[in-house]
């Protein structure tokens, strides 16, 4: 079953890392949330035509509560549910994200300019 709607997963996972409440994307204990592209994979971001699933590395508790609503309302729709599931929290002290030794995880674009692109490639 097709939802009619394209999804990207490289995209949806630059959205997500835009989110002050996200330090990075988790892949799952098993990485078990992924998405798998010719050559690569996407960590954190697992699309199914019945659901999308992404995992994060949350900032703080603080952002617990509304982290799930925070990043459906930044991917917006996505013609399926969104399930979030928070796999690790940030250390305040480190700058690495888990799973990123490199500390470089979150791309300088803004979640609405990528979002309205997704939007505008789904129209045609």
């Amino acid at each position: 079953m097709s939802t009619g709607i394209l999804v990207d997963a490289e995209r949806l996972a630059a959205i997500v890392l835009t989110l002050p409440g996200v330090a990075g994307l988790h892949g799952g204990r098993f990485g078990e949330i992924s998405t798998y592209l010719p050559g690569r994979r996407v960590r954190g971001v697992r699309i199914r035509d019945d659901v999308v699933t992404i995992g994060v590395v949350a900032r703080d508790t603080a952002a617990l509560p509304r982290l799930g609503d925070e990043v459906r309302t930044a991917l917006g729709p996505l013609g399926r549910p969104v399930d979030v599931w928070v796999g690790d929290l940030a250390d305040p002290d480190d700058p690495t994200v888990p799973g990123d030794p490199t500390g470089t995880a979150a791309p300088a674009a803004s979640a609405v300019s990528l979002r309205s692109t997704i939007l505008e490639e789904n129209k045609s």
